[in-house]
């Protein structure tokens, strides 16, 4: 079953690819598409009946086939099984597979390719990136998880580039590749740096030896450093590139340039979420490197902050909604920091579901709009549109956090984004990461404006923009509104039915994931029945606390007890985030309600009540606004610091090196210095004997003169 999941994308790719010429463009869309439904539905079948207690340390390996093997250098390609992967294996197969049912309706007709076959290319390009990123996750060692690394940077390459007749798509592909390119020499230089500690790069032996990585020391950059943090915080910047994360954030925006359903695809579930994944599979590493984990935490709230102030003023509803997945980003990885790497996964899987259905509901919009994407050329949609409206608005209001706070029956209760968001700001307060805490509620009410200010300019107001295009506005097929309707099932439920196992308590947590657990040596040793009246002095301090006892369904408190390696994620014992993040006061639980709240009345009165504000706010505040609308001038930096000087260098080279040096100097030899010498050689050629005679002797004569006196050594 597991061959199957993983190179069913693949075979997709090379025969629809290739022999589309042979089966027609047609039965190639068909072929990838319903090789890519039978690796989902398989992925759902492992995800659901996955027991990690019936496997020893939580996983299982599947060998592929034997590769490089040098003396302790095995790269033996394998499947590793464990939650961490089923996991991924959902996410990646379900969108995927929805994905490419949605294209067959949004790519049905395109302005760009009026006299070419481009279907049969494009779905081929959608299953290799999907076969790529199951190499990466299902990768059992590290050379075999960076071949799958960098098989997504060109599949992505070639998605954003779709488009190759546009200058603009071409410009985008490029500067993807390139600055996922800086993250990556990053992520190999951890990889390196693992191999000279460990002599391996297979996670069974890693993970072992990470205590000695952690008490040893290694020299990077003319200095010793820890190891561990060495390790730590080069594998975390090769996340920062792929997972678009403050400083190698700036090819996400501009990769909207290929088709819609490439940015759900890479956007929503997979590419970026690939640098939240490393970090949860290298968890027995980073929890030995506190500052590299801390700079992780600093990182994430920053990018999670920044990118929902970007996203406050963008017109363009795609670079909106992926303004919105850099900041989500942050928010898994303030999660992976602290050490609560289920809240991250938790959301990154329900992400994946709110996510894809706004990118794929813009899309929807795209389509019904005639290809026109500024919002500002919307307005009253809803009646055009109304199943693409009521799609996003289930994915505003997983993506904003509605839900009823301090609700508990058994679970919170409210769409996804309410439960795995806010189980990721509880957990900032209860590990004490004030700056990353604050940050992050900041962010959910920016979150909540920008995407109500989506739905308010696409789908309410008066009709603006193209009188023509409004009139002829209509709603998408039902290829392209059935992924929708999929994807908000998940929207509403994932957070409320997975929450237990993501983030129910260590005890939980810790038999989902497949590790140990055990019992704090401050509280019962035996679970209590709800509302038992003896629950002790620590159980009514969490009440005073605002602690609600109705979500308590135990007394006793655990922590994560597991070894490195043992189970899919590995948690210090000393590091009890999980369970403290339960007994936060009610203020903080109460937080990121509220803001979400204070952004949806702030966006109603600005694009609903009063929609002459926003103007008048941008003229009054001219500085702040073009410097959100110019995305903090990074591109602007960047062309300054890296690309001029580059071009700068580059322009020297080729004039000075290769035009003067290179060019000069071989046109100088030829037109030169050989037709000098050859005008030498033809006075030499007088045709007289007598020259020649003279010319020999003369030879003759050097020749005795060097043997006498050098012979004799």
């Amino acid at each position: 079953m597991e061959q199957i999941i993983l190179f069913a994308p693949l075979v997709g790719a090379l025969l629809g690819g290739f022999g589309w010429k042979i089966m027609g463009e047609t039965a190639a869309q068909w072929l990838t598409t319903s090789l890519l439904f039978l690796a989902a539905i398989l992925s759902w079948v492992i995800f659901l009946t996955f027991d990690p207690s019936a496997h020893a340390n939580g996983y299982y390996t599947v060998e592929i086939m034997r590769w490089i093997q040098s003396g302790t250098l095995d790269t033996s390609w394998a499947i590793r099984m464990d939650r961490l992967t089923a996991i991924m294996l959902v996410v990646i197969n379900t969108v995927s597979a929805l994905v490419h049912l949605y294209s067959f309706g949004y790519m049905a007709h395109d302005e760009n390719f009026p006299e070419t076959a481009y279907k049969a290319r494009f779905f081929a390009y959608l299953s290799f990136f999907t076969f790529a990123m199951l190499m990466l996750v299902t990768a059992d060692n590290l050379v075999q998880m960076f071949f799958g690394w960098e098989g997504v940077g060109v599949a992505s390459y070639l998605l954003i580039g779709f488009y190759y007749k546009k200058p603009s798509a071409n410009a985008a592909a490029i500067k993807a590749f390139v600055v996922n390119r800086v993250g990556d020499f990053g992520f190999a230089l951890g990889i390196f740096a693992i191999f000279y500690m460990t002599g391996s790069i297979n996670f069974d032996v890693i993970f072992g030896e990470a205590e000695n990585i952690a008490n040893s020391t290694l020299t990077f950059l003319w200095r010793d450093w820890n190891a561990a943090e060495v390790i730590a915080v080069l594998l975390f910047i090769g996340a920062m590139g792929k997972s678009a994360q403050l400083i190698l954030h700036t090819w996400l925006p501009d990769a909207m340039e290929g088709p819609t359903p490439v940015s759900a695809l890479i956007h929503a579930a997979t590419m970026v979420t690939a640098g939240v994944f490393l970090v949860s599979r290298m968890s027995p590493i980073m929890e030995f490197a506190p500052s590299a984990t801390g700079f992780v935490v600093f990182l994430g709230a920053t990018t999670a902050f920044f990118a929902a102030t970007v996203g406050l003023v963008q017109n363009d509803i795609k670079r909106v909604i992926a303004y919105s997945t850099c900041s989500q980003l942050g928010y898994m990885f303030v999660a992976a920091g602290i050490g609560v790497y289920s809240v991250a996964m938790f959301h990154l899987l329900t992400h994946a579901f709110f996510k894809a259905m706004l990118f794929l509901g813009a899309g929807s919009v795209i389509h019904g709009m005639h290809h026109e994407q500024d919002m500002r050329n919307y307005g009253g949609l809803r009646h055009k549109l109304p199943y693409t409206y009521w799609a996003m608005m289930i994915g505003t209001l997983a993506i904003t956090g509605v839900g009823i706070p301090l609700l508990y029956l058994g679970f919170p209760v409210g769409f996804a984004g309410f439960v795995s968001k806010d189980a990721i700001i509880e957990s900032a307060f209860a590990a004490g990461q004030g700056y990353a805490f604050w940050l992050l509620v900041i962010s959910a009410l920016f979150t909540s404006f920008y995407s109500w200010r989506l739905m308010f300019l696409t789908f309410f107001g008066e009709p603006r923009g193209d009188k023509h295009t409004h009139e002829h506005a209509h709603e998408s097929p039902k290829v392209m509104l059935a992924p929708l309707a999929i994807l908000a099932v998940g929207a509403i439920f994932a957070g409320m039915v997975f929450y237990k196992p993501f983030f129910g308590n260590a005890k939980y947590v810790a038999t989902y994931f497949g590790t140990q657990y055990a019992a704090l040596d401050d509280y019962a040793e035996e679970p209590q029945a709800e509302g038992a009246e003896n629950r002790g002095d620590e159980d009514q301090n969490d009440e005073a606390n605002g602690y609600d006892a109705a979500e308590k369904s135990y007394d006793t408190r655990y922590a994560f007890a597991g070894e490195p390696g043992q189970g899919a994620i590995y948690v210090s014992p000393d590091n009890t985030t999980l369970d403290d993040a339960h007994s936060v006061p009610t203020w903080v639980r109460l937080a990121p309600f509220f803001a979400m709240l204070l952004g949806f009345v702030t966006a109603y009165i600005f694009y609903i009540r009063k929609p002459e504000l926003p103007k008048q706010l941008a003229q009054q505040q001219a500085p702040l606004y073009n410097f959100l609308l110019n995305k903090w001038y990074f591109d602007e930096l960047y062309n300054a610091v890296f690309v001029q000087p580059a071009k700068s260098i580059g322009r020297f080279l080729w004039k000075r090196g290769d035009g003067d040096v290179i060019d000069g100097g071989i046109n100088g030899i030829a037109m030169g210095i050989i037709p000098m010498l050859t005008r030498l050689a033809g006075r030499a050629q007088s045709g007289y004997v007598f020259t020649y005679a003279f010319a020999m002797v003369i030879g003759i004569a050097v020749i005795l003169t060097y043997f006498t006196i050098f012979g004799g050594y």
